[in-house]
């Protein structure tokens, strides 16, 4: 029967999509590490009361991409080049989502707007990393080799979730509100198109390394195109909208570690 636990069963089970599959969200979180940090040393004077949060949630990222390369060292594997058409940071910049690279490599501050291009762009995007990791820990939580991982990783995307939440919230009773509702709703729409894309090459791949029939892969292909359709259609106003979180302060703390996880 073709689930998608199944699915993942398969991905987890085998070397060569395991490697590809740690190696592709290893290399997104490296990049969100990074991007996080640049924010962090930019944040304009107006903001700066937002830098810790950033550097923590840049922290974060960094972790995460450890994780995944250590998941990859217990089965003595390196990490493999990431195909360009399943690099969803770098495809979601070329569609002018987020921060363009260009102007974090440089040492100017950045303006009040660029924060909140950065916030709305974050909401969207860890809503859709929220999304897959309580997926991932229903269906391999207590995974002997990847349960802990992923545990940790869903537990932090959730606190990344609350923080933008939250900041955009208090941004927009501070009179921000029209242009945070605009690029959200940009956000959104850029974001489903990207993660359509990258999932059906993804699949792709994996189909290819695990010999998968014509059939099931496009079945599963079908099950993508569905699932865009229905965001098109209105579930991406829940990758849009904004409500106070349970969890407050959530980057307000210091960033734990790997350390002992894998």
């Amino acid at each position: 029967m073709l689930s998608t636990r199944s699915v993942f069963q398969e991905i987890l089970d085998n070397d060569d999509s395991f490697q590809l599959f740690c190696s592709i969200a290893a290399s997104g979180e490296a990049q969100g590490g990074w991007e996080n940090g640049r924010i962090a040393a930019l944040v304009p004077e107006s903001m700066r009361y937002l830098a810790p949060k950033i550097t923590r949630h840049g922290a974060d990222e960094d972790k995460h991409g450890r994780l995944f390369n250590a998941l990859l060292k217990k089965r003595q594997l390196e990490p493999v080049p990431v195909p360009p058409e399943t690099d969803y940071t770098m495809l979601l910049e070329q569609r002018g989502i987020g921060l363009a690279h260009d102007k974090l490599r440089r040492d100017e501050p950045l303006t009040e707007e660029d924060i909140l291009v950065y916030l709305s762009h974050s909401r969207v995007t860890e809503q859709r990393a929220a999304d897959q990791m309580d997926m991932l820990v229903k269906y391999f939580g207590d995974h002997p080799e990847a349960g802990r991982p992923i545990r940790m990783i869903c537990d932090d995307e959730e606190n990344h979730l609350a923080y933008c939440h939250e900041e955009l919230l208090r941004l927009a009773r501070a009179g921000h509100g029209r242009t945070i509702l605009r690029v959200l709703r940009a956000c959104a729409m850029a974001e489903s198109r990207v993660y359509r894309d990258v999932s059906i090459a993804v699949m792709a791949h994996m189909g290819r390394i695990l010999k998968w029939p014509k059939a099931k892969s496009a079945a599963l292909a079908a099950g993508i195109h569905a699932m865009y359709a229905y965001e098109r259609l209105g579930g991406r106003r829940r990758m849009a909208s904004l409500s106070m979180p349970e969890r407050r302060d959530a980057l307000g703390g210091a960033a734990t570690t790997a350390a002992g996880v894998v």
